[in-house]
């Protein structure tokens, strides 16, 4: 099945540390543009009674941050397994939160230049830690987010 420019489909797949969700963390830097195609976050030791939320943003290297979600439902109690999922309709879409695991993806992918993507956490930083999977179609040929 060809794909955009009528080349085959080659996405690429990064996962970040795992670490504790704080304001403003890098969780990916990318380095030329890409397109998002999925970015879910994953609990991997449970989280206490802290309301957070979480967000999405890219600062690009030229310009200014942009947040591409708007916030998810709480995390609060959060056990390992759960999810936050970009969804991508409109950049005021609000992440997806199950506390079950599977989770929704994205409806349309998200251009992202060159630059960092971060989490906006509204109310706390997590207590229990979580990793980032990001799903992408490098723009240029040497694109990647890690």
């Amino acid at each position: 099945m060809a794909g955009l420019l009528g080349v085959a489909p080659n996405p690429l797949f990064a996962t970040s540390a795992t670490a504790v969700m704080v304001n403003g963390n890098t969780i990916f830097t990318v380095s030329a543009p890409i397109l998002i195609f999925g970015l879910v976050s994953t609990c991997v030791t449970a989280n206490d009674g802290t309301a957070s939320t979480v967000q999405y943003s890219v600062t690009p290297t030229v310009g200014s941050a942009q947040t591409i979600s708007a916030a998810s439902g709480s995390v609060a109690s959060a056990a390992a397994g759960a999810t936050v999922s970009l969804i991508g309709t409109a950049l005021s879409t609000a992440a997806v939160y199950n506390a079950n695991g599977p989770n929704l993806s994205m409806t349309a992918p998200i251009y992202c230049p060159a630059g960092t993507i971060t989490v906006v956490i509204g109310v706390g930083s997590t207590t229990g830690t979580w990793k980032h999977t990001i799903c992408y179609w490098p723009l240029a040929g040497n694109s990647t987010a890690s």
